[in-house]
């Protein structure tokens, strides 16, 4: 990993701690998948947008509702528990 991409990751961390009120380091619980099921969604706001079969990772499990995830992109949000599967 480069300097500018370790920044740019930095960066990116210290938006999703400012937007989402979220405090500490951020760590990786575990791993989901979107269900192949499940409806592609855009996404917006705090919602992060859904691909089938994407695997996402957890940051945080927030209520019984939805979990804070992170997608291969670095990009924070909000998913549905009903769309996600144990991998």
């Amino acid at each position: 990993m480069t300097v500018k991409e370790s920044k740019k990751e930095e960066k990116a961390d210290k938006e999703f701690q400012k937007k989402f009120k979220f405090k500490g380091n951020i760590t990786v619980l575990t791993q989901m998948m979107v269900d192949p099921a499940a409806t592609e969604k855009k996404g917006g706001g705090k919602n992060l947008p859904l691909r089938r079969g994407e695997i996402l990772d957890v940051v945080q499990f927030t209520n019984e509702e939805q979990i804070l995830c992170r997608n291969s992109q670095r990009r924070y949000g909000y998913v549905p528990r009903a769309v996600m599967l144990h991998l």
